[in-house]
Protein backbone atom coordinates (compact mmCIF):
# COMPACT_ATOMS: atom_id res chain seq x y z
CA UNK A 1 0.00 0.00 0.00
CA UNK A 2 2.61 2.65 0.96
CA UNK A 3 4.63 1.54 -2.00
CA UNK A 4 2.06 1.92 -3.94
CA UNK A 5 0.95 5.90 -2.82
CA UNK A 6 4.92 6.37 -3.02
CA UNK A 7 4.81 5.32 -7.09
CA UNK A 8 2.06 7.43 -7.78
CA UNK A 9 3.36 10.19 -5.58
CA UNK A 10 6.72 10.14 -7.76
CA UNK A 11 4.91 10.04 -10.82
CA UNK A 12 3.07 12.54 -10.13
CA UNK A 13 5.60 15.05 -9.06
CA UNK A 14 7.88 14.08 -12.00
CA UNK A 15 5.11 14.81 -14.71
CA UNK A 16 4.70 18.44 -12.76
CA UNK A 17 8.13 19.09 -12.96
CA UNK A 18 9.10 17.90 -16.19
CA UNK A 19 6.17 19.74 -17.94
CA UNK A 20 6.76 22.87 -15.71
CA UNK A 21 10.61 22.86 -17.19
CA UNK A 22 8.96 22.32 -20.50
CA UNK A 23 5.84 24.48 -21.01
CA UNK A 24 8.04 27.72 -21.73
CA UNK A 25 9.80 26.64 -24.07
CA UNK A 26 6.32 24.97 -25.50
CA UNK A 27 3.48 25.85 -27.42
CA UNK A 28 0.42 23.98 -26.27
CA UNK A 29 0.35 22.07 -22.89
CA UNK A 30 -2.66 20.04 -22.39
CA UNK A 31 -3.97 18.16 -18.81
CA UNK A 32 -5.70 15.23 -19.37
CA UNK A 33 -7.77 12.60 -17.53
CA UNK A 34 -9.56 9.68 -18.69
CA UNK A 35 -11.98 7.39 -16.35
CA UNK A 36 -13.69 4.14 -16.75
CA UNK A 37 -16.01 2.69 -14.51
CA UNK A 38 -17.10 -0.77 -15.04
CA UNK A 39 -19.25 -2.98 -13.42
CA UNK A 40 -19.77 -6.59 -15.23
CA UNK A 41 -22.11 -9.74 -14.03
CA UNK A 42 -22.15 -13.06 -15.48
CA UNK A 43 -24.97 -15.00 -14.06
CA UNK A 44 -23.86 -18.32 -15.02
CA UNK A 45 -21.48 -20.96 -14.52
CA UNK A 46 -21.16 -23.73 -16.89
CA UNK A 47 -18.50 -26.54 -18.07
CA UNK A 48 -16.43 -23.69 -20.08
CA UNK A 49 -16.62 -20.74 -18.09
CA UNK A 50 -16.71 -19.70 -14.16
CA UNK A 51 -19.24 -16.86 -13.43
CA UNK A 52 -17.42 -13.26 -11.84
CA UNK A 53 -18.54 -9.73 -11.19
CA UNK A 54 -15.78 -7.52 -12.17
CA UNK A 55 -16.74 -4.13 -10.39
CA UNK A 56 -14.11 -1.22 -10.35
CA UNK A 57 -12.12 1.60 -11.88
CA UNK A 58 -9.23 2.41 -14.19
CA UNK A 59 -7.89 6.12 -14.37
CA UNK A 60 -5.21 7.59 -15.91
CA UNK A 61 -3.67 11.34 -15.51
CA UNK A 62 -1.58 12.48 -17.48
CA UNK A 63 0.18 16.13 -19.42
CA UNK A 64 0.20 15.86 -23.16
CA UNK A 65 3.16 18.49 -24.36
CA UNK A 66 3.27 19.19 -28.11
CA UNK A 67 6.13 19.38 -30.12
CA UNK A 68 5.05 20.56 -32.78
CA UNK A 69 1.77 19.93 -34.84
CA UNK A 70 2.31 16.23 -35.40
CA UNK A 71 4.43 15.20 -32.23
CA UNK A 72 3.05 15.12 -28.85
CA UNK A 73 4.72 13.52 -25.49
CA UNK A 74 2.53 12.11 -22.51
CA UNK A 75 3.62 11.73 -19.18
CA UNK A 76 1.44 10.80 -16.25
CA UNK A 77 0.21 7.82 -13.95
CA UNK A 78 -2.37 4.88 -14.37
CA UNK A 79 -4.20 3.35 -11.77
CA UNK A 80 -6.50 0.34 -11.90
CA UNK A 81 -9.09 -0.04 -8.75
CA UNK A 82 -11.41 -3.13 -7.85
CA UNK A 83 -14.20 -2.21 -5.67
CA UNK A 84 -13.78 -4.11 -2.18
CA UNK A 85 -10.34 -4.88 -2.39
CA UNK A 86 -7.79 -4.69 0.31
CA UNK A 87 -5.48 -2.36 -1.86
CA UNK A 88 -6.77 1.37 -3.03
CA UNK A 89 -4.65 0.46 -5.99
CA UNK A 90 -3.97 -3.50 -7.72
CA UNK A 91 -1.96 -1.62 -9.85
CA UNK A 92 -0.07 1.49 -10.90
CA UNK A 93 1.89 2.63 -13.53
CA UNK A 94 4.00 5.39 -15.36
CA UNK A 95 2.29 6.80 -18.80
CA UNK A 96 5.05 7.41 -21.00
CA UNK A 97 3.75 7.68 -24.80
CA UNK A 98 4.77 9.63 -28.02
CA UNK A 99 2.26 10.21 -30.55
CA UNK A 100 2.62 11.11 -34.23
CA UNK A 101 0.26 11.61 -36.66
CA UNK A 102 -0.46 12.22 -39.96
CA UNK A 103 -3.50 13.37 -42.18
CA UNK A 104 -5.09 9.64 -41.68
CA UNK A 105 -2.60 7.84 -39.41
CA UNK A 106 -1.09 8.06 -35.88
CA UNK A 107 1.70 5.58 -34.31
CA UNK A 108 2.05 5.63 -30.46
CA UNK A 109 5.32 4.54 -28.89
CA UNK A 110 4.74 3.97 -25.27
CA UNK A 111 1.49 3.50 -23.42
CA UNK A 112 -1.89 3.17 -25.57
CA UNK A 113 -4.71 5.72 -24.94
CA UNK A 114 -7.21 5.08 -23.22
CA UNK A 115 -10.97 4.43 -24.30
CA UNK A 116 -13.05 6.53 -25.36
CA UNK A 117 -16.28 7.62 -24.89
CA UNK A 118 -17.12 8.03 -28.48
CA UNK A 119 -15.97 4.21 -29.06
CA UNK A 120 -18.49 1.30 -30.56
CA UNK A 121 -21.40 0.40 -28.95
CA UNK A 122 -22.21 -3.06 -27.68
CA UNK A 123 -20.44 -5.39 -24.84
CA UNK A 124 -19.93 -7.94 -27.54
CA UNK A 125 -17.04 -4.74 -29.12
CA UNK A 126 -15.65 -3.51 -25.93
CA UNK A 127 -12.28 -5.20 -25.93
CA UNK A 128 -9.10 -3.69 -25.82
CA UNK A 129 -8.42 -3.70 -29.81
CA UNK A 130 -12.34 -4.25 -30.92
CA UNK A 131 -11.69 -7.58 -32.12
CA UNK A 132 -14.18 -10.80 -31.98
CA UNK A 133 -14.39 -12.20 -28.66
CA UNK A 134 -13.40 -15.47 -29.41
CA UNK A 135 -9.77 -13.93 -29.95
CA UNK A 136 -9.58 -11.39 -27.21
CA UNK A 137 -12.73 -11.49 -24.47
CA UNK A 138 -13.83 -8.15 -23.55
CA UNK A 139 -13.24 -7.98 -20.02
CA UNK A 140 -9.52 -7.30 -20.80
CA UNK A 141 -10.43 -3.99 -21.14
CA UNK A 142 -11.49 -4.09 -17.25
CA UNK A 143 -8.62 -6.36 -16.27
CA UNK A 144 -5.62 -4.74 -18.23
CA UNK A 145 -6.05 -1.02 -18.52
CA UNK A 146 -2.70 -0.34 -18.81
CA UNK A 147 -0.89 -1.76 -22.50
CA UNK A 148 2.92 -0.29 -23.55
CA UNK A 149 3.98 -0.97 -26.90
CA UNK A 150 4.18 -0.12 -30.46
CA UNK A 151 0.60 1.09 -32.07
CA UNK A 152 -0.35 2.36 -35.28
CA UNK A 153 -3.76 3.02 -36.57
CA UNK A 154 -4.74 4.19 -40.68
CA UNK A 155 -7.71 5.78 -41.53
CA UNK A 156 -8.65 5.58 -44.94
CA UNK A 157 -11.22 6.18 -47.30
CA UNK A 158 -11.08 2.54 -48.34
CA UNK A 159 -8.56 0.94 -46.37
CA UNK A 160 -8.40 0.94 -42.22
CA UNK A 161 -6.64 -0.93 -39.45
CA UNK A 162 -4.98 -1.12 -36.12
CA UNK A 163 -2.03 -2.84 -35.84
CA UNK A 164 -0.11 -3.14 -32.16
CA UNK A 165 2.62 -5.05 -30.14
CA UNK A 166 1.95 -4.89 -26.27
CA UNK A 167 4.58 -6.22 -24.17
CA UNK A 168 2.91 -7.59 -20.68
CA UNK A 169 5.65 -9.11 -18.90
CA UNK A 170 9.73 -9.64 -19.08
CA UNK A 171 11.74 -12.52 -19.35
CA UNK A 172 13.22 -13.55 -15.50
CA UNK A 173 14.00 -16.95 -13.55
CA UNK A 174 10.41 -16.71 -12.19
CA UNK A 175 8.99 -16.76 -15.78
CA UNK A 176 8.96 -16.46 -19.40
CA UNK A 177 8.79 -13.16 -20.80
CA UNK A 178 4.87 -12.80 -22.77
CA UNK A 179 3.74 -10.19 -25.31
CA UNK A 180 0.53 -10.07 -27.99
CA UNK A 181 0.48 -8.45 -31.73
CA UNK A 182 -2.60 -7.87 -33.12
CA UNK A 183 -4.16 -6.89 -36.44
CA UNK A 184 -7.55 -5.25 -37.20
CA UNK A 185 -8.38 -3.93 -40.50
CA UNK A 186 -10.93 -3.88 -42.98
CA UNK A 187 -11.20 -2.95 -46.86
CA UNK A 188 -14.14 -1.28 -47.52
CA UNK A 189 -14.76 -0.48 -51.58
CA UNK A 190 -18.50 0.23 -51.06
CA UNK A 191 -20.29 2.08 -48.28
CA UNK A 192 -22.52 -1.06 -47.96
CA UNK A 193 -19.74 -3.58 -48.17
CA UNK A 194 -16.49 -3.83 -46.70
CA UNK A 195 -14.10 -7.41 -45.71
CA UNK A 196 -12.43 -7.56 -42.27
CA UNK A 197 -9.41 -9.51 -41.28
CA UNK A 198 -8.06 -9.82 -38.01
CA UNK A 199 -5.25 -11.25 -36.54
CA UNK A 200 -4.11 -12.42 -33.12
CA UNK A 201 -0.77 -13.82 -31.36
CA UNK A 202 -0.03 -14.50 -27.53
CA UNK A 203 3.66 -15.48 -27.42
CA UNK A 204 5.33 -16.49 -23.98
CA UNK A 205 9.40 -17.16 -24.59
CA UNK A 206 12.91 -15.02 -24.25
CA UNK A 207 16.18 -16.21 -24.70
CA UNK A 208 17.72 -14.58 -21.22
CA UNK A 209 16.21 -17.62 -18.91
CA UNK A 210 14.30 -20.90 -19.69
CA UNK A 211 12.00 -20.63 -17.04
CA UNK A 212 8.86 -22.61 -18.59
CA UNK A 213 8.00 -23.66 -21.66
CA UNK A 214 8.13 -21.57 -24.79
CA UNK A 215 4.46 -21.21 -26.05
CA UNK A 216 2.40 -20.11 -28.90
CA UNK A 217 -0.89 -18.66 -29.69
CA UNK A 218 -1.78 -17.66 -33.00
CA UNK A 219 -5.90 -17.33 -34.72
CA UNK A 220 -7.14 -15.25 -37.24
CA UNK A 221 -10.43 -14.45 -38.77
CA UNK A 222 -11.61 -13.32 -42.42
CA UNK A 223 -14.87 -12.47 -43.87
CA UNK A 224 -17.55 -9.31 -45.10
CA UNK A 225 -19.83 -7.25 -43.76
CA UNK A 226 -22.95 -5.48 -45.12
CA UNK A 227 -23.85 -2.62 -43.54
CA UNK A 228 -27.46 -0.93 -44.27
CA UNK A 229 -28.77 2.44 -43.62
CA UNK A 230 -32.76 2.07 -43.24
CA UNK A 231 -33.67 5.22 -42.25
CA UNK A 232 -31.53 8.48 -40.94
CA UNK A 233 -31.53 6.88 -37.80
CA UNK A 234 -31.76 3.04 -38.00
CA UNK A 235 -28.46 1.21 -39.22
CA UNK A 236 -28.09 -2.50 -39.90
CA UNK A 237 -25.18 -4.80 -40.27
CA UNK A 238 -24.61 -8.72 -41.01
CA UNK A 239 -21.23 -9.94 -41.16
CA UNK A 240 -19.54 -13.78 -41.34
CA UNK A 241 -16.39 -14.78 -40.75
CA UNK A 242 -14.18 -18.10 -41.19
CA UNK A 243 -11.83 -18.35 -38.46
CA UNK A 244 -8.35 -20.49 -38.26
CA UNK A 245 -6.46 -21.07 -34.51
CA UNK A 246 -3.07 -22.76 -33.42
CA UNK A 247 -2.40 -23.64 -29.96
CA UNK A 248 0.81 -24.27 -29.18
CA UNK A 249 1.20 -24.73 -25.27
CA UNK A 250 4.99 -26.26 -25.80
CA UNK A 251 7.34 -26.25 -28.55
CA UNK A 252 8.73 -29.02 -27.36
CA UNK A 253 5.88 -30.90 -27.06
CA UNK A 254 4.27 -31.19 -30.41
CA UNK A 255 1.80 -33.72 -30.04
CA UNK A 256 0.14 -31.17 -27.27
CA UNK A 257 -0.42 -28.57 -30.08
CA UNK A 258 -4.10 -28.25 -31.31
CA UNK A 259 -5.56 -26.90 -35.00
CA UNK A 260 -8.86 -25.44 -34.78
CA UNK A 261 -11.52 -23.86 -37.48
CA UNK A 262 -14.22 -22.01 -36.65
CA UNK A 263 -17.91 -19.81 -38.07
CA UNK A 264 -18.81 -16.06 -36.55
CA UNK A 265 -21.58 -14.78 -37.35
CA UNK A 266 -23.39 -11.54 -36.01
CA UNK A 267 -26.48 -9.30 -37.12
CA UNK A 268 -27.17 -6.13 -35.76
CA UNK A 269 -29.62 -3.00 -35.27
CA UNK A 270 -28.71 0.41 -33.88
CA UNK A 271 -30.94 3.07 -33.60
CA UNK A 272 -29.95 6.21 -31.97
CA UNK A 273 -27.82 5.15 -28.70
CA UNK A 274 -29.95 1.66 -28.69
CA UNK A 275 -28.04 -1.11 -30.43
CA UNK A 276 -29.63 -5.18 -30.35
CA UNK A 277 -27.20 -8.11 -32.15
CA UNK A 278 -27.58 -11.75 -32.55
CA UNK A 279 -24.19 -13.97 -32.55
CA UNK A 280 -23.74 -17.33 -33.71
CA UNK A 281 -20.64 -19.51 -32.87
CA UNK A 282 -19.77 -22.85 -34.35
CA UNK A 283 -16.00 -24.21 -33.76
CA UNK A 284 -14.28 -27.44 -33.31
CA UNK A 285 -10.76 -27.59 -31.43
CA UNK A 286 -10.95 -24.19 -31.17
CA UNK A 287 -8.24 -22.70 -28.21
CA UNK A 288 -7.12 -19.52 -28.10
CA UNK A 289 -5.22 -17.46 -25.34
CA UNK A 290 -6.94 -14.30 -23.98
CA UNK A 291 -10.05 -16.12 -26.26
CA UNK A 292 -13.01 -15.82 -23.90
CA UNK A 293 -13.95 -19.35 -22.90
CA UNK A 294 -17.57 -19.71 -23.95
CA UNK A 295 -16.40 -20.03 -27.30
CA UNK A 296 -13.51 -21.82 -26.86
CA UNK A 297 -13.09 -26.04 -27.59
CA UNK A 298 -11.55 -26.02 -23.96
CA UNK A 299 -13.16 -27.19 -20.47
CA UNK A 300 -13.14 -25.28 -17.40
CA UNK A 301 -10.54 -27.76 -15.74
CA UNK A 302 -8.55 -27.39 -19.09
CA UNK A 303 -9.17 -30.45 -20.57
CA UNK A 304 -9.75 -30.27 -23.76
CA UNK A 305 -13.30 -30.83 -25.37
CA UNK A 306 -13.92 -33.79 -28.04
CA UNK A 307 -16.58 -32.13 -30.46
CA UNK A 308 -17.88 -29.15 -31.98
CA UNK A 309 -18.83 -26.58 -30.18
CA UNK A 310 -21.96 -24.38 -30.54
CA UNK A 311 -22.48 -20.98 -28.41
CA UNK A 312 -25.14 -18.50 -29.36
CA UNK A 313 -25.96 -14.66 -27.57
CA UNK A 314 -28.50 -12.21 -28.20
CA UNK A 315 -28.23 -8.48 -26.34
CA UNK A 316 -29.08 -5.08 -26.25
CA UNK A 317 -27.13 -2.01 -25.42
CA UNK A 318 -28.40 1.70 -24.65
CA UNK A 319 -25.99 4.33 -24.51
CA UNK A 320 -26.09 7.48 -22.71
CA UNK A 321 -24.62 10.76 -23.74
CA UNK A 322 -24.76 12.11 -19.92
CA UNK A 323 -21.89 14.97 -20.75
CA UNK A 324 -19.96 16.13 -24.00
CA UNK A 325 -17.23 14.18 -23.09
CA UNK A 326 -18.68 11.30 -20.99
CA UNK A 327 -21.04 8.31 -21.37
CA UNK A 328 -22.88 5.88 -19.64
CA UNK A 329 -23.60 2.55 -21.44
CA UNK A 330 -25.68 -0.49 -19.85
CA UNK A 331 -26.17 -3.92 -21.66
CA UNK A 332 -27.72 -6.99 -21.02
CA UNK A 333 -27.19 -10.67 -22.86
CA UNK A 334 -28.96 -13.97 -22.58
CA UNK A 335 -26.27 -16.78 -23.95
CA UNK A 336 -26.76 -20.36 -25.15
CA UNK A 337 -23.41 -22.44 -24.30
CA UNK A 338 -24.13 -26.15 -25.71
CA UNK A 339 -27.13 -26.86 -23.24
CA UNK A 340 -27.01 -24.34 -20.43
CA UNK A 341 -29.17 -21.14 -20.68
CA UNK A 342 -27.73 -17.97 -18.77
CA UNK A 343 -27.54 -14.31 -18.69
CA UNK A 344 -25.66 -11.52 -18.05
CA UNK A 345 -25.54 -7.67 -17.88
CA UNK A 346 -22.95 -4.89 -17.41
CA UNK A 347 -22.52 -0.93 -16.62
CA UNK A 348 -19.91 1.42 -17.89
CA UNK A 349 -19.12 4.61 -17.80
CA UNK A 350 -16.13 6.56 -19.82
CA UNK A 351 -15.40 9.83 -19.48
CA UNK A 352 -12.30 12.13 -21.18
CA UNK A 353 -11.78 15.18 -19.78
CA UNK A 354 -8.88 17.49 -21.66
CA UNK A 355 -7.63 20.83 -20.68
CA UNK A 356 -5.04 23.46 -22.25
CA UNK A 357 -2.88 24.79 -18.93
CA UNK A 358 -0.24 26.76 -21.63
Amino acid sequence: MRIVGRVAASALVAVATIAGGTAAAQQHVTARADVLLYGDNTEFRNPFREGETIFGASARAAIDVELNTRTTIALGVSGKQRFGGDRAFEQVRPVVALTITGARSSFVFGAFPAPQSTGPIGPDRMGPHGLLPPLQRETLTFERPYEPGLRWTFDGSVVKHEMWLEWQRLNTPAHRERFDAGLNAALRPHDTLSFPVQFHVVHEGGQLFASGPVADSVAGAAGAKFEHAVTAATRGALEGYGLLSRYVPDRARPELSRDGVAFFGRGVVEHGGWRVHLIVWRGRNFIKDEGDPNYLSVLRGGARYHGTRDYAEIGGARRFRIADTASLEVSARFHRIERYYEYSYRVTSTINVAGRIR
